[in-house]
């Protein structure tokens, strides 16, 4: 088993420089942002924001949640910023982007988990760079559909929401999130015909048979794009690793996935939620 947990070559990460990497931190710090590529050590920050592509976090950076794969800090969030959406749209602009990513910390000490804000933001947004599509990560919200229709009105191009991992492995990883909940709340979104689009992380435990079986569940919920990448261990408090898998594996995976009807499958080991956003609108499109 310690073999087996030692990290791989194909995992290195390639550290952050360049032109476009500086400016975009220098936009993020400037308003005051928060993004997921920090607060979550993304290991694709590097090549994302030396593209000039990140994903924002709103609704502050403490979850109210401490789901046990997450290096987002958790505790008890600071008031809501009202200027938030605005310094969004505008730093959208600012780093003229094609395709604009966001998510949000879960916000449960709010009457409408921040749904509010969420719908603001998108607005926001969409009035600033009329011409830039987006993707939205959004939180359960608890199943409340009202809080689901906020952002959905808002209208984004696309709308994601993570089972994160299968059935069984689910609660001992996400404190809060149900397996089928997270199902009922992409078949709401999938509904309404809003293009539709969850994450896996692998490396926990699962079988590869539970793995396809969440993919015939995420499919029978109408979800047509499916990300899978390598669970990496944040901070020694957190979950260990179980498995580290060859970048074969992921590819066999990807296959499965596109032949069980996804439109779009993003498989590999480096591979986040966000990772390749950009890409995934254009093959919907």
């Amino acid at each position: 088993m310690e073999n087996r947990r030692r990290k791989p070559d194909w995992l290195k990460i390639r550290l952050p420089e360049g032109k476009t990497y500086q400016n975009l931190r220098g936009i993020v710090k400037e308003h005051k942002l928060h993004t997921i590529c920090s607060s979550g050590r993304c290991p694709n920050m590097a090549e994302c924001w030396g593209n000039g592509t990140a994903t924002f976090m709103i609704l502050g950076e403490i979850c109210t949640r401490s789901c046990k794969f997450c290096a987002t800090k958790s505790g008890r969030p600071l008031p809501l910023d009202l200027k938030e959406p605005k310094r969004v749209a505008n730093s959208v602009k600012l780093m003229k982007l094609k395709h604009c990513v966001v998510t949000s910390v879960d916000r449960d000490d709010l009457d409408d988990g921040g749904a509010q804000v969420w719908a603001e933001t998108i607005r926001e947004v969409k009035a600033e760079n009329p011409t830039t599509t987006m993707e939205v990560l959004i939180p359960d919200f608890n199943g409340d559909t009202a809080c689901i229709d906020k952002v959905i009105d808002a209208q984004p191009e696309i709308i994601s929401h993570n089972l994160e991992t299968v059935r069984r492995i689910t609660p001992s990883v996400r404190s809060r999130a149900k397996y089928d909940l997270s199902l009922s709340v992409l078949k709401y979104i999938s509904d309404a015909g809003v293009v539709t689009k969850t994450a896996l992380m692998l490396g926990l435990g699962e079988t590869k048979e539970e793995i396809m079986e969440a993919m015939d569940d995420l499919r029978a919920n109408g979800v047509e794009i499916l990300t899978m990448g390598q669970y990496l261990q944040p901070t020694k408090k957190h979950l260990e690793v179980q498995e580290y898998f060859h970048p074969d594996y992921f590819a066999e995976l990807k296959e499965i996935g596109l032949q069980k009807g996804f439109r779009v499958v993003e498989s590999g080991p480096m591979v986040r939620s966000s990772y390749h956003a950009e890409n995934h609108i254009r093959k919907i499109q």
